[in-house]
């Protein structure tokens, strides 16, 4: 079985940095399209940031462009997403996800939250 298991997270005063990691096990080798997503208390979950492994297209929320960076690691297995200048409105459950379909449609799965794979989250907390 799939697994994907985040770490990193944290409390952090505004203005801080913090790097998440989402570490992939299990038969990994199809995957082409990953993304961070998060969820508030009372919120909607949603699309942080994604990326096509395989050619390394990203896609990032207004919220988040320039204070955030997606990346993958193909030889770890890992995801990761660089946090910088954080808000406290950034302040969430942020969870990884995983698919294999191809590049076309990898945005199309981010945009509908629609990953056949999720971690179960790893707390961020923000203070003013």
């Amino acid at each position: 079985a799939i697994q994907l298991v985040e770490s990193g997270g944290g409390s952090v005063q505004t203005g801080g940095s913090l790097r998440l990691s989402c570490a992939a096990s299990g038969y990994t080798y199809n995957t082409n399209c990953m993304g961070w997503f998060r969820q508030a208390p009372g919120k909607d979950r949603e699309g942080v940031a994604g990326i096509v492994t395989n050619d390394g297209t990203t896609y990032y929320a207004d919220s988040v462009k320039g204070r955030f960076t997606i990346s993958h690691d193909q030889k770890k297995n890992t995801l990761d997403l660089e946090m910088n200048n954080l808000r406290p409105e950034d302040t969430a459950m942020y969870y990884c996800a995983r698919d294999i379909v191809d590049s076309a449609r990898c945005r199309a799965v981010y945009q509908r939250q629609s990953f056949i794979h999720w971690g179960q989250g790893t707390q961020v907390t923000v203070s003013s």
